[in-house]
């Protein structure tokens, strides 16, 4: 099969988990006799001079890619952010030509719907796997911009367009004066230009989720917030999988002697390693030695490892890593006694669960989204609330309150799914859009 895998960003300027995930794909179905292109956003100008574009072709570890650098005139709330049509109209020459059996969107974000309009109008067979909320929240992670976690999206689009204003300090302290009430009255009548682009939006992204003819969600719980929007018989659930081998004949390099607990990955606030860093600093360790280990990549968001390292206030404990390279993910994790998991917004279904589980790393998570999902509480690894400082303190002093928890819940630590089963169901999928354009499978699990 040939197969054009669109996405917003890719490798090697960008490693966040939706851009490894399809790199990962990417390599699995090239090394499996596929032909496979990646279509990717690689810069964007957002104060250019002129609406234009410029692609160039590049390859990476073997792959072809065609990196599309955007020039953009207007401000955020532009509607080229989710419908650019240059970038529909360079896609549907570019399909002219490549001719794909398939084409497997990932997301939605920076690509937007034009790519995938110009697809169906094409006839070519589509997927869509989503990673996140972007295609019902402008914010994309359904969480608010006060940091609170949205739990209904607004009936009215100028609740959204308050929640984007919640960045902001006296937008903030409106909304706590009047317990909320705020969002509508001056969303509707402040805010009238951010409602209506939002109203847009909505109408534009809802009405493209009806045109992959497969729209697959790693984690029950992402399909529950899609499933209002989504055909049931168009809905898979299709739980990632990872490559097991790295993970073999590697040994726990832990000891008694010191309690390592671990991050890895995007250093973000959305990724929540303050609440890390301050609950490790809350631990009554007594005599027992603990180490807090941060891996990740330490220059996409320079203030917030500023705001990291004060709160670590040159504490020995406490190492920043940087980043690192995939083939050492098994090496890192088999260090930590536990890896921790804080995320603020309803993470999908995180590689650095997958990985640890791999690893045979219990695992420290908020207690929401696929999170929770993939963590069994007490069984496998524990749970806190989210956002939550001294739960989360009190969760990790439990591992040196209580000499066997730890080796209860390691023992309990569940091999996840290899890839070859996720990329066999996936290959099922392709198919049966390939071979039944117009049919679809129930969605599984």
């Amino acid at each position: 099969m040939k197969i054009v895998l669109p996405v917003h960003h890719f490798p090697p300027r960008y490693t966040a988990g939706a851009e490894l995930y399809t790199f990962r794909l990417a390599r699995w179905l090239h090394t499996h006799g596929h032909d496979v292109e990646i279509v990717c956003v690689e810069t964007i100008d957002w104060r250019s001079e002129k609406n234009d574009l410029s692609v160039k072709q590049d390859t990476y570890e073997d792959l072809p890619v065609w990196r599309v650098d955007l020039h953009i005139t207007d401000d955020r709330w532009w509607p080229r952010n989710y419908d650019n049509p240059l970038l529909g109209e360079w896609f549907a020459n570019y399909l002219a030509q490549s001719q794909p059996d398939l084409v497997h969107f990932q997301a939605g974000y920076l690509i937007g719907n034009a790519p995938l309009r110009a697809t169906h109008a094409a006839g070519i067979p589509t997927a869509l796997t989503l990673h996140d909320y972007w295609f019902l929240c402008p914010r994309t992670t359904l969480q608010r911009g006060d940091g609170s976690l949205c739990t209904k999206i607004p009936d009215d689009p100028a609740g959204c367009a308050w929640c984007m204003k919640l960045e902001g300090r006296r937008y903030r302290l409106a909304d706590t004066l009047t317990q909320g009430r705020a969002s509508h009255t001056v969303g509707n009548i402040v805010l009238q230009k951010e409602r209506d682009q939002i109203a847009r939006r909505r109408i534009n992204l809802l009405a493209a989720l009806a045109l992959p003819d497969a729209v697959i969600v790693p984690s029950r719980f992402l399909g529950s917030q899609f499933a209002p929007y989504v055909d049931a018989e168009r809905l898979y659930v299709s739980k990632l999988g990872i490559d097991l081998t790295p993970f073999q004949g590697i040994h726990h390099g832990t000891s008694n002697d010191v309690l390592r607990i671990g991050f890895t990955g995007q250093i973000a606030q959305h990724k929540g390693i303050h609440l890390l860093i301050e609950a490790f600093r809350k631990i009554q360790s007594g005599k027992q030695a603990i180490e807090l280990h941060i891996h990740g990549g330490l220059d996409r968001y320079p203030r917030y490892v500023h705001r990291l390292r004060r709160m670590a206030a040159n504490d020995e404990r406490i190492f920043f890593h940087g980043r690192f390279e995939n083939s050492d993910v098994a090496t890192i994790l088999h260090r930590l006694d536990v890896n921790v998991v804080p995320s603020t917004w309803y993470e999908n279904s995180p590689l650095s669960i997958l990985e640890a589980h791999a690893a045979g790393t219990p695992v420290v998570t908020s207690a929401m989204g696929g999170m929770a999902e993939l963590v069994r509480d007490g069984i496998d690894g524990l749970h806190f609330q989210p956002n939550d400082v001294d739960d989360l303190t009190r969760q990790l002093q439990r591992l040196i309150n209580e000499p066997m928890l730890l080796a209860q819940i390691r023992v309990g630590v569940p091999l996840p799914r290899s890839i070859d089963e996720e990329m066999q169901q996936l290959l099922n999928i392709y198919r049966n859009l390939i071979i039944q354009p117009d049919q679809h499978l129930q969605g599984v699990a």
